[in-house]
This record gives structure tokens, C-alpha cells and sequence, in this order.
């Protein structure tokens, strides 16, 4: 169903990451346009150096090229802040994308490498002091970090520089790697704009501090991990053949359950906003740049441990959930981390580590091909899309994948020693858990530790039993012991 009546087909690109806005920089500028040039004014100047210096770390601000990272909001002319107008009005210099600097500049034929000339409106205090006259600014079409680096270090004459990004500079853009670049050799500063995300949540009139919010243009993010597990979430979407694969992923996920709101050429006449669901999506949807709200009216619990009752089980082998809660507390994955599940069963150590992580790279590698399938199954039930499935024998298996910062070993198929030094030859400061249920497999973890393929090994037998009632009483039923064996590589 159509919320807005209008159509459209695109939305304003953001892409950042979180940056701190330092109380000093607003300071710097309101003292920046009102001071006169008196005594009181080298004070409040005095002021300003020193926000500048609290934002980059610099000694001797005065001498750098001022640098201001922009954000212009979704790029019609009425979502940019006063304080970017007067920012962009002021400098010598202006830099970004073709998008950007259309949305800021009156000609709109840049060349996309020579530097250009743009009349721009003076600002009100250009005005008081010089006149109505427009003034001639040098306009770069650039985004590369490196690349906008060089052209201010070629052109020193540039004092006061403002580089362009869509939305807010703090919220998937490029703004917090060009401050990194620039750290050493200019004064670099942020002017928050209007994230396309907040204007969505405003008018669809809904709250965003409660949301999930992420960003899946031009980059690699478990989008179905999230989406199953938060009632609230915001994306930025665009990307070649991303539309296909969203609208399919959905329904082999079974989210058809899902309600979407698709955003494009939002703040523009052209503002569109549409709603559909997981099941009626279409790729056509969401061609081009689009800012979605989507959300979930069932979804999946979040950090808590799967039981076993849950797994689509088979004939195949599976680590029982209270071993798993303890081999899972083991290997205390966290961050970033890439995991191997080796010899994965029906995949529950896998899937449960990567619904535990959502930033996790997991493979469960596996030869069985009924085994293969329960994991496919189990991957889809759980939505842990960031598990990769891996058909094989290790270590042979292993050969192609990322190296490893955690591996679990819950079954080698006598390779333990090929295994092992399949690890250490991919990453030497690997952690590595085991599950042993014979005392010869036990032997061959030991054989390992003497060959000096393992080091601080540690292991503990656990045993457990469970309460079953039988002819009105309790009784426990013992499971196998099992050993779980912690150790690093050699």
C-alpha cells in the first residue's frame, strides 16, 4: 500500500561510521561569526584554535588548512542546516561526490577530476563586510580519502575547505576515515547534518531510539541475523543485484511475515514511501538508493542460548546443550571473530555461536551429506545468515577459509594432527576447544601437546544427568561423560 502519494526512485546515499561532535567546534564557529576584531576578539579566536585542537590533536593549528566534514542532509535544499550553508558559503574550497556538490552548487557541470569554479551566494556576514557580489570557490568532484589528501596538500592556498557527504557524517559515511587521513596535516572538524533515517522515523511518526540501525549499501552485513531479532529496524539499501537477493533471501528465510516501508528520493519532490511485506516485496521496489523501515512482529530471541529440542534433528550426532554451553563459555568468541566448527553434525554449536555473534564469521564444516543438509535447515530455522556451510573433510576443507581466530573440534575423523596443523599454519594464536568422548581421542590431543602442536591444554570431564520420571518418582539419567579440552596453538 502507497503512504505517500507520491512515486520516486531513489534516496540520498549515506555511508559512515559514529564520530564525536566536540562542543568546542560549535563554539569555535559561533565565536568565528560574531567576534569583531578587537581584543576581545583574539581571545574568543584563542577559543577557537583551542576547539580546533581538541577535535584533531593539533599543535599548531593556525598554520593548518581548516578542514570542515559536512553532512548536507538527504540534498534538498531544505534539509541542509544553517550551519552547513554558512560552512559550504565560507570556504575557499569545496570537495565531493557529483551528487554533493550538485546539491550545494549552481554549476552543475563539474568535471569529475579538473578542478572547477562556482559562483555561490555570499553569506550574510560576506555581505555586511564585501558586498552582494558572488564569490568564486574552487570545486573538486572527489570522495577518496587519499585522493582529497592530495589536493589540499597541493593547494595550500585552500584555508578553509568543506568536504560533502549525504546525511549525517556520523552514520555510515566516509567522514571518520578522511578525518583519520587529514589528522596530521590539517585541522579537521564535523558539521552534523539530517540523516535520511531520521527523516524517514519523522514522517512516518514513529520513534528510532528503539531501532536497529544499519546500513547494507556497498557492504557485507548479516541483514537477516538482524532483521529476525529486532522489532524495529532501519536500513540503507542500494547496490548492484542487491534488490534480487534482498526480496529472495527474505522468503528462503521465511520472514514473510515482515513489514516494510521503502523510502526514496526522500526531502525531493519526488518522495516516494511505500509499504509491503516480506511476502509481496518485489525487486522493482527497491531499485536504486532507498532508506527502509522494517519491522518485525515476531522476532527471534536475542543471546540466549538454543536447547536441543529446537534443532531440526536427524539421524546424526549432536553435542548435547549443556556441553555446548560449556565448549561455547570455552572458547569465548566475541568481536569479529571467525570460527570453525569442525566435524558440525547437525550444526548446533554453529548455529548457536553465530546466533550468539552476530558479527561472527562461521563455517561448519561437515563431510556427511544427510549431516550437511540438518545444518541448511538449522541455518534457515535460525536465520544466522553469516553461517557459512562448508561440504567436506577437514583439514582438506579448510584450505580456502579465512584463517581462524576460534576452532571447535568435535570431531576429526583420526586427522587431528593434519587438523591442527592446518591451524597453526593459518593463524598460530588460534584458541581451540575439543570435545572427546573416547580415551583414545584423549590420547591423541595428548600426543598432540607433546609433538608441540598444542600448548596450556587444559581439560575437564564433565558429566551430566537428567531427572525422569518413572512410576511416580524421580529418577536421574546419566549421559556420557565428556572430556572438553582448551588449548592454543603451538
Amino acid at each position: 500500500m502507497d503512504v505517500m502519494d507520491e512515486k520516486m526512485n531513489g534516496t540520498g546515499n549515506e555511508m559512515a561510521d559514529n564520530l564525536r561532535y566536540d562542543k568546542a567546534d560549535d563554539t569555535a564557529d559561533r565565536t568565528g561569526d560574531t567576534a569583531d576584531k578587537t581584543d576581545d576578539t583574539a581571545d574568543k579566536t584563542g577559543d577557537t584554535a583551542d576547539g580546533w585542537k581538541k577535535a584533531t590533536g593539533s599543535r599548531e593549528e593556525g598554520n593548518r588548512q581548516q578542514v570542515s566534514l559536512v553532512g548536507i542532509g538527504m540534498g534538498a535544499a531544505g534539509t541542509l542546516t544553517e550551519e552547513a550553508r554558512r560552512v559550504i558559503s565560507e570556504c575557499d574550497c569545496l570537495i565531493g561526490a557529483g551528487r554533493m556538490l550538485e546539491a550545494v552548487c549552481a554549476d552543475k557541470s563539474a568535471d569529475k577530476s579538473d578542478v572547477q569554479k562556482c559562483g555561490l551566494k555570499p553569506s550574510a556576514k560576506e555581505e555586511e563586510n564585501h558586498g552582494t557580489g558572488a564569490r568564486e570557490q574552487a570545486i573538486y568532484c572527489a570522495y577518496e580519502p587519499e585522493r582529497i589528501r592530495e589536493i589540499l596538500t597541493a593547494h595550500p592556498e585552500y584555508r578553509k575547505t568543506a568536504v560533502l557527504y549525504s546525511g549525517d557524517i556520523g552514520f555510515y559515511s566516509g567522514a571518520r576515515e578522511l578525518r583519520r587521513v587529514l589528522a596530521d596535516c590539517c585541522e579537521v572538524r564535523g558539521i552534523p547534518g539530517i540523516s535520511s533515517v531520521v527523516y524517514l522515523a519523522a514522517r512516518l511518526g514513529i520513534s528510532w531510539e528503539d531501532a536497529r540501525l544499519t546500513s547494507i549499501h556497498g557492504r557485507n552485513r548479516p541483514y537477516i541475523h538482524i532483521l529476525a531479532r529486532h522489532r524495529k529496524t532501519f536500513l540503507l539499501f542500494g547496490g548492484n543485484g542487491l534488490a534480487e537477493e534482498f526480496c529472495s533471501r527474505i522468503r528462503e528465510y521465511g520472514l514473510t511475515g515482515l513489514r516494510i516501508w521503502i523510502g526514496r528520493n526522500l526531502s525531493y519532490k519526488e518522495e516516494s514511501i511505500v509499504c509491503r511485506t516480506g511476502a509481496d516485496i518485489q525487486p522493482e521496489d527497491l531499485k536504486g538508493l532507498s532508506a527502509l523501515y522494517v519491522e518485525n512482529p515476531s522476532p527471534l530471541p536475542q543471546g540466549v542460548q538454543i536447547r536441543d529440542d529446537a534443532f531440526i534433528r536427524g539421524n546424526v550426532p549432536m553435542t548435547k546443550e549443556e556441553v555446548r554451553f560449556v565448549s561455547l563459555a570455552s572458547l569465548a568468541l566475541s568481536g569479529e571473530c571467525v570460527f570453525y566448527d569442525i566435524g558440525a553434525g547437525t550444526g548446533s554449536i554453529a548455529v548457536t555461536a553465530a546466533a550468539l555473534h552476530e558479527n561472527a564469521q562461521v563455517y561448519a564444516v561437515e563431510r556427511k551429506t544427510e549431516a550437511v543438509e540438518l545444518i541448511r535447515q538449522n541455518k534457515r530455522k535460525f536465520c544466522v545468515d553469516q553461517l557459512e556451510i562448508i561440504e567436506g573433510t577437514a583439514p582438506e576443507a579448510l584450505q580456502d577459509l579465512k584463517p581462524p581466530t576460534h576452532v571447535f573440534i568435535g570431531g576429526s575423523s583420526g586427522n587431528l594432527e593434519g587438523i591442527l596443523n592446518c591451524i597453526r599454519g593459518k593463524n598460530p594464536s588460534a584458541k581451540v576447544v575439543l570435545n572427546a568422548i573416547t580415551l583414545e581421542t584423549v590420547k591423541e590431543v595428548l600426543l598432540a601437546e607433546e609433538k608441540g602442536l598444542l600448548r596450556e591444554v587444559e581439560m575437564i570431564q564433565a558429566g551430566f544427568s537428567r531427572a525422569k520420571k518413572i512410576a511416580g518418582y524421580h529418577m536421574m539419567t546419566a549421559q556420557n561423560p565428556i572430556y572438553i579440552i582448551t588449548a592454543g596453538m603451538a
